[in-house]
């Protein structure tokens, strides 16, 4: 097994601990990460992920240079007393900086069911605040969906004169790696296909992480009792079969897919539900290409990854359904995993507050 092993590109073992490490305490403090960092591959973005990971193995090792020795415990006393030192340190660490410290103690906790709370402040930081910042608002989320109709279309191919009609053949060919002449009507319904509306609408109301989209199969397709059933061995949390609810309207989507899906030679010998144009399982940065286009096609202005779309879901199920409904909704094993979404946005307090007078 490699000392370099990684889970969805977080590396479990950094150079430094491997260095300061025997083999023995390796293999314990690998097994350790490996527990911490699925967790959270499926409760954070990528980005995200990676932060609190270095940050918690920069704690780990400065509890075995402090505390005389080699642990994979952590207490609340190491984690005040080592926030504390880069708060005070003479290196002057950034607002942000020290503000992530205390939001990826705060997430290590929150996994090991201890929660930490420091009486430690960060002037200026957010770590106060457990709503999810990477989400879609109600507006954001209906422009997303209104954007995905119209992602890669083309128009009606009896409406183009002949010369519109070459120039969008010329488009196809470059988008599809053929040549003009052999663009025909088959690719005209491609262009106008269902794959993007049926990923992006199931991943809204499904809230599904990114390694959920790319390990999807066709027998998780419930088109009667419009569900995914996510059976045990591929879930990501790997812990139950779970009944996924779809919209009535994204399962139109769904059905019209897998239709069309039989047309393409690429799914013949695999029952994965999508797969890029290239033929390979989707993945974190091509699903957060699409959203970026299709953010651009919506006019929303602000960075988002793949994990916006989960997060609305669950802020907005919560509001309405309460958090039963979300933690079924959005697979998480622990309550204190929903729990983070058990607070509504400040302008819907506004609302209720005028609702009630």
């Amino acid at each position: 097994m490699s000392d370099r092993e990684s889970v969805e590109g977080v590396v479990l073992i950094s150079e430094p601990a491997l260095n300061a490490l025997t083999e023995r305490q390796q293999i314990s403090y690998r097994e350790h990460r490996r527990k911490y960092v699925k967790w959270l591959v499926e409760n954070y973005a990528e980005d995200t992920r990676k932060v609190y990971a270095s940050i918690l193995d920069q704690l780990h090792r400065y509890i075995w240079v402090n505390e005389g020795g080699f642990t994979t415990d952590i207490t609340h006393d190491h984690a005040d007393d080592f926030l504390t030192k880069r708060k005070e340190s003479d290196e002057d660490y950034s607002t942000s900086y020290l503000d992530n410290i205390k939001l990826a103690i705060k997430s290590y906790f929150e996994w090991k069911g201890d929660p930490w709370d420091t009486d430690i402040k960060i002037e200026g930081g957010k770590s106060g605040v457990s709503q999810p910042k990477d989400y879609l608002t109600k507006p954001e989320r209906q422009m997303i969906r209104d954007a995905v109709l119209e992602y890669g279309s083309v128009p009606s191919y009896a409406a183009l004169t002949p010369e519109k009609r070459r120039e969008w053949k010329i488009h196809l060919a470059q988008r599809f790696g053929k040549a003009v002449r052999d663009i025909g009507q088959d690719d005209w319904e491609r262009a106008n296909g269902f794959k993007y509306v049926s990923i992006v609408n199931v991943s809204l109301d499904g809230g599904l992480r990114p390694v959920e989209v790319g390990r999807a199969t066709v027998d998780w397709v419930d088109l009667d009792n419009c569900v995914l059933r996510i059976p045990e061995d591929e879930s990501s949390k790997n812990t139950d079969n779970w009944r996924v609810s779809l919209t009535e309207t994204t399962t139109e989507y769904l059905a019209r897919w897998l239709e069309e899906r039989e047309l393409y030679d690429k799914y013949d010998d695999t029952d994965a539900l999508w797969l890029t144009r290239h033929g390979n399982p989707y993945r974190s940065k091509s699903l957060n290409l699409l959203l970026d286009n299709l953010r651009e096609i919506a006019g929303i202005e602000r960075d988002l990854t793949w994990y916006a779309l989960r997060h609305s879901t669950g802020t907005y199920v919560t509001q309405e359904r309460g958090l039963a409904a979300t933690q079924a909704q959005l697979r998480h094993k622990r309550k204190q995993t929903t729990m983070r979404y058990d607070q509504a946005p400040p302008e819907d307090r506004q609302d209720a507050l005028e609702d009630i007078g």
